[in-house]
This record gives structure tokens, C-alpha cells and sequence, in this order.
């Protein structure tokens, strides 16, 4: 029976210092912006154009 307080208390402690650790990264600003990471993926690469991408050939002339 005494193994099980030991348990129930470790575990009260660790719940309890996990709570700290989360508190505190909302103190310390981890959490403020919302907005960027969900959108950071759409905007990765740069816009190419197709006139870009063609390589440079010369016009064909019609004789």
C-alpha cells in the first residue's frame, strides 16, 4: 500500500511540474502569435513566372 502513495505522489508532482513549465512558457510569450505558423507553408516559396521558366530560344523566322 505505501508503494501506491509513493506512485499517486510522484505523479501529483510531475502533473504539477509540468503545469509550472506550461504556465510559464505563456508567460514568456511561446504562445502570442496564432496567425503565422498556419499560413507559413502557403507562402514558402516565391511566385515564377512561365516567361521564366522558358529558355532563352531564338524566334523562329518563316521564309
Amino acid at each position: 500500500m505505501s508503494v501506491m502513495y509513493l506512485l499517486i505522489t510522484l505523479s501529483l508532482l510531475l502533473a504539477a511540474s509540468f503545469l509550472i513549465a506550461f504556465i510559464f512558457a505563456i508567460r514568456s510569450g511561446q504562445y502570442d502569435d496564432k496567425y503565422t505558423p498556419s499560413v507559413r507553408i502557403l507562402f514558402d516559396d516565391e511566385i515564377v513566372n512561365d516567361e521564366d521558366k522558358k529558355p532563352n530560344r531564338k524566334p523562329k523566322q518563316n521564309t
